[in-house]
């Protein structure tokens, strides 16, 4: 099974790259929803983060608001949720992965926002920056309800710069130029990888 990693910053189209990916037969694991799985009623990040942060736990789940509100700009906080919450999302994709190999799945996509900030580009196969010029991110950014430069400007200050990303990319998905230019690229990507000639520019070396 070909592994790829999926990333990019915010803004960039990723969830709609990834729906590319999914539409091209791969399947698809989401950091994200596997986020939301875990602070969920019953969800197995609940009982540690209502010990480590006080009030953020309503009816039996993680509140994100108050919890974003208990988090603030305290690194030290986010380290200690981070390592709450890194090992249950590892695994969570662990059992996904395991699944979809039984199943006999060809291509699988972790599509995970902090890729490279976790070390998670270490175990695929090759990765896939999605990305667009800062403008245009900014202005997909914004135009979200709720949004503000002040809380772009945070987002991104917890990103790998965009410049970086796409230094360290195997693949780059550009979605500035429109819909269908991005569902060709990943078309090509995926044809890439699926060609029994092609060798993973991650693995050759181990």
């Amino acid at each position: 099974m070909i592994l790829l990693g999926l990333t990019g910053s915010i803004g960039m189209g990723k969830s709609t790259t990834a729906g590319f990916f999914a539409e091209a037969g791969a399947v698809i694991w989401n950091a994200d929803e596997a986020v939301h799985r875990l602070y969920a009623a019953g969800g197995a990040a609940v009982a540690p983060i209502a010990a480590a942060f006080d009030g953020v736990v309503v009816d039996g789940a993680v509140d994100r608001t108050r919890l974003a509100a208990a988090l603030g700009q305290d690194d030290a906080a986010f380290k200690t949720l981070e390592a709450i919450v890194h090992p249950l999302v590892g695994m969570d994709r662990a059992h996904a992965l395991a699944e979809a190999r039984e199943r006999g799945v060809k291509l699988a996509v972790v599509d995970i926002p902090l890729l490279f900030e976790t070390g998670g580009d270490a175990f695929v196969d090759a990765v896939v920056v999605v990305s667009a010029p800062a403008e245009v991110q900014r202005q997909r950014v914004l135009a979200r309800e709720g949004m503000t430069q002040e809380r772009l400007d945070a987002i991104l200050a917890r990103q790998m710069p965009d410049a970086e990303k796409r230094a360290r990319a195997d693949f780059i998905i550009d979605t500035s130029v429109g819909v269908d230019h991005a569902r060709d690229q990943v078309l090509a990507v995926v044809e890439t990888v699926l060609d029994p000639a092609w060798t993973s520019p991650r693995r050759s070396g181990q």
